[in-house]
């Protein structure tokens, strides 16, 4: 695609990043089939080659107007897009740049300023985060039903273990996770004490920066970046890796050394981070064979899982390009996995999307549903904090971090 950049952002390392980004595009369109947007508003704008246009001409310097701004904004960030593309099109980062330039130009109207303020401040912040949460569990009866479909039901997480291991890994604790699902990394730490691994949480890392960063607060995502570095550097010389227990966080840190390039004080720390950071589905098929033998200790020969459905976000298949690792452990301890039509397809959650577009992410929502109904497995299992709460909110099927099911497996008594 022929590009030329406005002086404003040419010579820049966003315009050349960027700029490269465009010329990769052919226009041959294969990406609108497997846009959700696209399919549900049969707009092209409202598909990644439209988008794109419209990006282009944003870094051109044409006038940048408000339906610019919602195409943009009704982007999913799913990079649905990425996975089809022949040529290798980083959608994802263009769609950064470009919204970043469009939040800079277009004014949004006041509630709508209020709204991503208090979502970009309260979410990253456990502090602030989970007694807000607790306040609205407690008074879930009394809230108007969109409310209550955020508001999951207290849970509590099963005992962190207290023994140490030769063998150490660290995991991030995230910033809603620990608050709306904290059995997730207490499951995942009690399956690796199995293991003889010891996870660790260093007690200074927070939100990963996505959040922010996809609400356009660019500066402020890069400095939750540069506050994990330095939590996580003192603690690298004994860790093998960074494990991450939600794949929207892993995509996020495994592009720090990307986003950091350009900061010559955590360029190097960044790059070696991102280097670290694995997906609990890249670190565990190492122990597959284990896992497989104490699970049909546990069970007794012959005995399986109930099946399951399996729901891939699109930060693991797209953003992280890992498809078949968590389907293969399951099978290899006995559960039944089953793969919806559609898989590809985002659920709606998508961070802060839901909130923010919320008609769009119920049809999504709805459309996943329905086609995870159609496998007529009783239980959902997904790898993302997002897609998990997002699903549950929209069902009674019950929908959990496929880890807990390994967790349970594995510390089940004989036949459980």
């Amino acid at each position: 695609m022929q590009t030329t950049l406005a002086d404003f952002i040419k010579g820049t390392p966003e315009g050349e990043e960027a700029e490269a980004i465009l010329r990769a595009c052919v226009h041959c369109g294969f990406c609108t089939a497997t846009c959700p947007t696209y399919q549900l508003l049969g707009d092209e704008l409202d598909g990644p080659r439209g988008r794109i246009y419209l990006i282009k001409q944003v870094l051109e310097g044409a006038p940048v107007t408000a339906s610019t701004q919602l195409h943009l904004d009704r982007c999913l960030t799913c990079r649905s897009c990425e996975s089809t593309c022949p040529s290798g099109v980083q959608y994802g980062r263009l769609a950064d740049i470009g919204r970043k330039v469009v939040e800079q130009r277009v004014p949004r109207r006041l509630p709508e300023r209020i709204k991503r303020y208090v979502l970009k401040q309260a979410l990253p912040r456990q502090w602030l985060f989970n007694p807000a949460l607790r306040v609205g569990q407690a008074l879930r009866p009394l809230l108007p039903g969109a409310v209550q479909d955020k508001l999951p039901p207290r849970r509590a997480a099963s005992v962190w273990p207290a023994r140490a291991h030769p063998r150490t890994m660290l995991v991030l604790d995230g910033c809603v996770q620990p608050g709306l699902a904290p059995n997730i990394n207490a499951a995942a730490a009690r399956v690796f004490d199995t293991l003889g691994v010891q996870l660790l949480a260093a007690p200074a890392a927070g939100c990963c920066g996505a959040l922010r960063f996809h609400l356009n607060d660019q500066a402020a995502a890069l400095d939750d970046m540069r506050r994990n570095i330095d939590a996580w550097w003192p603690l690298l010389g004994r860790a093998e890796a960074i494990v991450m227990t939600a794949s929207g966080c892993g995509v996020t840190v495994k592009e720090y050394g990307h986003l950091l390039a350009h900061d010559a004080a955590y360029a190097g720390k960044a790059a070696r981070i991102s280097a670290m950071t694995r997906d609990l589905s890249e670190v565990l098929p190492e122990f597959e064979a284990e896992l497989a033998r104490r699970v049909q200790a546990r069970r007794g020969a012959g005995a399986a899982a109930e099946p399951v459905a399996w729901h891939p976000p699109c930060t693991l298949q797209h953003g992280q390009q890992i498809r078949g690792k968590v389907e293969r452990l399951l099978r290899a301890i006995g559960v039944e996995v089953r793969l919806c039509r559609d898989a590809h397809l985002c659920c709606g959650s998508a961070g802060t999307y839901s909130l923010l577009q919320p008609e769009l992410a119920r049809q999504l929502r709805e459309r996943k549903l329905a086609a995870l109904a159609e496998t007529g497995a009783a239980r959902i299992v997904s790898a993302n904090i997002g897609c998990l709460n997002h699903l549950q909110s929209g069902t009674a099927t019950p929908v959990e971090h496929w880890i807990e099911l390994v967790d349970r497996a594995l510390h089940a008594g004989p036949g459980g």
